[in-house]
C-alpha cells in the first residue's frame, strides 16, 4: 500500500503547487488591470487566455457587476486557499490512513 501512499501524496502536492501558481497569476492579472495594459504584449495576453476561462463565470455569478471593482480575483483566490485547506489537506491524511 506504501506505492498508493507515495502516489497520493505526490497528486496532492502537484495540486498545491498549481494551486499556487493559478493564484499567482490571478494575482498579476489583478495588478496589471490597475494600468492600461497594451492588449498586444504577450504577457497579457497569456494572463487573460490563461484566467479568463475562470473569471468569466464567477463575474456572471457575483451580483456586483455595475460597481467597477472587480471582485472575481478575491472570490477565486478565497477558493484556491479553500482547496488548499480542504482538498490537499485531505489527500495527505487519507495517505497517512493507508499505512
Amino acid at each position: 500500500m506504501f506505492i498508493l501512499e507515495n502516489f497520493i501524496i505526490a497528486v496532492a502536492k502537484i495540486i498545491d503547487i498549481a494551486l499556487s501558481i493559478y493564484m499567482w497569476i490571478i494575482i498579476a492579472r489583478a495588478v496589471i488591470s490597475w494600468v492600461n495594459p497594451d492588449p498586444y504584449n504577450q504577457i497579457v495576453q497569456f494572463l487573460y487566455r490563461v484566467t479568463e476561462p475562470v473569471m468569466a463565470p464567477v463575474r456572471r455569478w457575483l451580483p456586483m457587476r455595475g460597481m467597477g471593482i472587480d471582485f472575481s480575483p478575491i472570490v477565486i483566490i478565497l477558493v484556491i486557499f479553500f482547496l488548499q485547506s480542504f482538498l490537499v489537506k485531505s489527500m495527505i491524511a487519507l495517505a497517512g490512513h493507508l499505512r
